[in-house]
């Protein structure tokens, strides 16, 4: 097993604004309410690097709201050790992580809305973010 599938058995992530996939690969990203889907997805980056440097730097992720898809496994989502954090995510049936979202300063995520491939997660401070559930990388195309 990979580092994130270690911490995600613990239901743990690294703190950092981040998009973690079930394999390993790893991006840095953004929250960026003037673009579509609301944040940004910047360069990759190692998950064994900086969990070498700082061990500890995790945090205990909790469910607040949850979504059954009806090709399997869910969408996930809610809030981190620390009132400002948030993450969201997609499960496999099993629970197993497909990706997951952590933002330090998002709040805790409580809302989900689903339109065919597409999900945008509300937090508890308003901050919106749209992804395709298949592969959070794509974007979101633009009102016009």
């Amino acid at each position: 097993m990979n580092e994130i599938q270690n911490l995600w058995a613990d239901f743990r992530l690294p703190i950092r604004d981040a998009l973690y996939f079930v394999n390993g690969d790893s991006y840095d990203v953004t929250l960026a309410s003037d673009t579509p889907g609301g944040w940004k997805v910047l360069a990759p980056f190692g998950v064994s690097d900086m969990l070498a440097r700082e061990p500890d730097w995790t945090s205990e992720i909790d469910g607040l709201i949850s979504m059954e898809l009806g090709q399997g496994g869910f969408l996930w989502g809610g809030d981190g050790s620390y009132g400002s954090e948030g993450f969201f995510g997609r499960l496999a049936p099993d629970r197993s992580l497909v990706w997951a979202v952590f933002f330090m300063e998002s709040n805790p995520f409580e809302d989900i809305q689903l339109f065919g491939e597409i999900a945008t997660f509300t937090s508890t401070n308003g901050s919106e973010v749209t992804v395709d559930i298949n592969d959070p990388r794509n974007p979101i195309p633009g009102n016009g």
